[in-house]
């Protein structure tokens, strides 16, 4: 699996810009990294991870599947979004549906592109937004409470644990804090994911800041690192316009382009592998002459639900999952030396699936 991530943003931030240059690096990426645009503003992009093509490498694949990530560009915000202000309607069914959010922050300063609110302000945005989708949250919240007193009378538990969940929600919505400041117990986290609400959504804040400050951000860039860790969310600095020129460059063009401007990386590759550390994921792989494959799940993933990732049917038929570190198959220099070395290990259902891992999965049909 890939996750969708939800690009949200006052008007004149750079948001569209950010997903313009996501969607054409993507369209001009080779076969093997995929692109498609199911809808106007949804966008598949190949998550970049350099194991991928030395693991293909040593095996001599035919093909290189990388995992995937979507990304939406979500109607912009404007304040009343939770009355179904503007596109607002729109805009928080669209949130509803992803599993993060990417807030993209101006912070830049620009006289020709107007800020709606007639300032530059990332910090203010943000809680802009915030209220709004809080909001919503809490309309949504007491709208279902109604709903639900019948059942409660009657006694019936599924329920009276809604509703208690629901009512934690609601106190910390109403003190101005969002629902995913609520601590979950572990038998409750299936429920609570099951209410969608928008506040439990993690957010990584994209901080668009000026060509000059893209290695090293800028102080408004600082003020929103500041409010992320205090909020336990992410931050990364970017610029939308690099990107933009980015996406229309071959890549050794781009690296050198990059590199000029004293940059490592794409800064569209740093805001996928934060996302991926937000949502707490992490990647295993699948590797032989025909192809070498990433595949995207949640950290703590036993071997079964691992193999369910590929095919339902391997996780129902699960013997045991034959694996080889990452480090280990590209040290070794493939499978059967690894093999030889001892160093492939036969793990069975209870086994917790690390980052890196090389895989290969037995089952009954």
């Amino acid at each position: 699996m890939g996750f969708k991530m939800g690009i949200v943003g006052m008007p004149n931030v750079g948001k569209s810009t950010l997903f313009n240059a996501l969607t054409r690096t993507a369209a001009a990426q080779a076969a093997n990294f995929p692109f498609c645009t199911i809808e106007p503003n949804v966008g598949e992009v190949a998550v970049p991870d350099a194991r991928l093509d030395k693991l293909a490498e040593i095996a001599h694949s035919k093909q290189i599947i990388p995992t995937r990530m979507t990304f939406v560009d979500i109607a912009g915000l404007v304040k009343g979004a939770s009355k179904g202000e503007g596109l607002g309607n729109q805009f928080l069914a669209n949130i509803r549906e992803c599993d993060a959010i990417a807030h993209v922050l101006r912070c830049f300063e620009d006289d020709d592109i107007t800020h709606v609110e007639g300032r530059v302000d990332p910090v203010a945005d943000a809680a802009t937004i915030e209220t709004e989708l809080m909001l919503a949250d809490l309309e949504s919240v007491e709208r279902r409470l109604a709903n639900l007193s019948r059942k409660v009378r009657g006694g019936d538990k599924e329920a009276l644990d809604q509703v208690r969940l629901l009512e934690a929600a609601q106190a910390a919505l109403n003190e101005g804090k969002p629902a995913r400041t609520v601590t979950v117990a572990d038998e409750d986290r299936k429920a609570w994911r099951m209410l969608q609400l928008l506040t439990t959504k993690p957010v990584l804040y994209v901080c668009n800041v000026e060509e000059s400050s893209a290695a090293t951000g800028n102080t408004q860039s600082a003020r929103v690192a500041e409010m992320a860790a205090a909020e336990g969310n992410a931050a990364v600095v970017i610029s939308a316009r690099i990107e933009e020129e980015i996406s229309q460059l071959d890549d050794e063009e781009a690296q050198m382009f990059l590199e000029e401007m004293g940059l490592h990386e794409a800064g569209l590759d740093r805001l996928i592998r934060a996302g991926y550390e937000l949502l707490h994921l992490q990647t295993y792989f699948t590797v032989g002459p025909k192809e070498a494959r990433a595949w995207t799940i949640p950290a703590g993933t036993l071997a079964p639900q691992a193999a369910g990732v590929i095919h339902g049917d391997f996780e129902r038929g699960f013997i045991r999952a034959e694996t080889i570190a990452y480090d280990d198959f590209v040290s070794l220099g493939g499978e059967v030396p690894a093999k030889e070395a001892g160093k492939m290990r036969a793990e069975g259902k209870s086994y917790v699936v690390k980052d890196g891992d090389v895989m290969h999965f037995l089952f009954n049909t």
